[in-house]
């Protein structure tokens, strides 16, 4: 049977169409990068932080995308997963997005206790997991990864940023040199006391409570016949809601008092309970960026800082910006403005290879990010391979509603005060 000339006519159009549409499909393929993005969106993750730190990622990605994509030519697609606040959901939801949403990076992670389960699976598949948020040093230590990066800070270092305050201000502050400090460590059972001896400190007493443990004024009365004079506190809310109480209660009198982050963040409920009792304690952890002066960073950074923190407040409707936030958008600004655009003008495309190379190539001095500090990983074969080796949390002083950054001295906005104002009812 014959076939018109018309009929041919048509029939190569209609193919010609057909090859159009699916080279046009494959171009917009080819020009966008994939990411998947894990944060706890429901449970109890998600207020403690989670969602905060999700909406400072997606902001870093609006921000790149805006502006062409990676290296101005790649737009971004993140690929959204909740991992509900559950570790086995966390790595279910990994799985998927490699096997079924064949992504080859995956970015977020709030909770430490996903984070050191994921990195292992995430590692086998040899594909990139970038952590923002999760601090546990568990991660990373002596685990020789290869394809996990986390430009965060890790949870040993709030020990090191607790002895390097002591050590830097005992004499001047106190009097005495650092290793006659009297020093109580509550609720923590970390590497502390290590970094405790390391600075020549002492500790008096090293004591465990439960967080749901309905009477603290054991605790308190030890704390009394050690006679700590600074203080380090781990805990949670209600427990230090519970024991500043029973402190305070109990005549219980210290020259300084430090949170490690967690509940001691919570500086509203803190607040609401104690009002100014509780001025000028302490608390360890990442910056929030708005918090440092943006002449002491790198140009620009200041100006990004105040686009953030617009941002945040218009897509939450919150007055405040919380620190995860800052989490969030910091380090999923490095992966895209730092790592991906090397990993593919460099090595050839967005790889795992491509971006493993890339983030090992990342040197940006103190300074250099809008939390502070700088970004350089430790290359593999080493004890931390993977992590950053310039990140830093600081020491920050709240009076009022103001917050100052007063550890490290390069990056401080104001001098601390130490030892607490005889004002203090907690004073010594």
């Amino acid at each position: 049977m014959s076939t018109s000339r018309r009929t041919l006519l048509k029939n190569s159009a209609a193919a010609a169409a057909a090859l159009s549409l699916d080279w046009t499909r494959a171009r917009a393929e080819a020009e966008t990068v994939r990411i998947g993005v894990i944060y706890d969106l429901t449970g109890p993750f998600a207020a403690g932080g989670s969602v905060a730190s999700s909406v400072g990622a997606q902001i870093a990605i609006d921000l790149v995308n805006e502006k062409g994509g990676i290296g101005g030519k790649y737009k971004i697609v993140p690929v959204a997963a909740d991992s509900q606040s559950k570790p086995d959901v966390a790595i279910n939801e990994a799985e998927r997005l490699i096997s079924q949403e064949k992504v080859e990076i995956i970015s977020g992670i709030y909770a430490s206790a996903h984070a050191v389960p994921l990195s292992a699976r995430v590692e086998e598949h040899k594909k990139i997991l970038w952590i923002t948020t999760a601090v546990a040093t568990a991660v990373f230590k002596d685990k020789n990864l290869h394809y996990v990066f986390r430009a965060q800070i890790h949870s040993d270092q709030y020990g090191q940023a607790f002895a390097g305050f002591l050590t830097e201000h005992a004499k001047a502050r106190l009097g005495v040199d650092p290793k006659d400090v009297k020093v109580a460590l509550i609720h923590e059972d970390g590497p502390y006391d290590a970094y405790l001896k390391q600075a020549g400190l002492q500790a008096v007493l090293k004591e465990g409570y439960s967080a749901s443990a309905p009477d603290l004024s054991v605790l308190v009365t030890k704390l009394k016949r050690s006679r700590a004079e600074v203080i380090s506190h781990a805990g949670y809310n209600p427990d230090i809601t519970l024991f500043l109480r029973q402190a305070r209660e109990n005549g219980l009198h210290f020259k300084m008092l430090f949170g490690n982050g967690a509940g001691y963040s919570q500086l509203d409920k803190l607040r609401t309970a104690f009002g100014a009792d509780i001025d000028n304690f302490c608390n360890i952890d990442p910056v929030p960026a708005q918090l440092l002066d943006p002449a002491k960073l790198a140009p620009g950074l200041g100006d990004l800082i105040k686009t953030m923190v617009e941002r945040y407040k218009t897509k939450t409707g919150a007055t405040e910006v919380p620190p995860h936030c800052s989490m969030g958008f910091n380090q999923t600004w490095v992966l895209l403005n730092n790592v991906l655009p090397v990993a593919k003008e460099k090595y050839g495309g967005f790889d795992p290879e491509a971006v493993r190379k890339a983030a090992l190539d990342v040197d940006i001095p103190p300074g250099g990010t809008i939390q502070g500090y700088g970004v350089k990983f430790f290359p593999p074969d080493t004890p931390m391979s993977g992590q950053n080796e310039r990140s830093t949390p600081v020491v920050m002083q709240n009076a009022g509603e103001h917050i100052s950054v007063v550890w490290p001295d390069n990056i401080s906005t104001q001098e601390a005060v130490f030892p607490l104002p005889k004002s203090s009812v907690y004073a010594a």
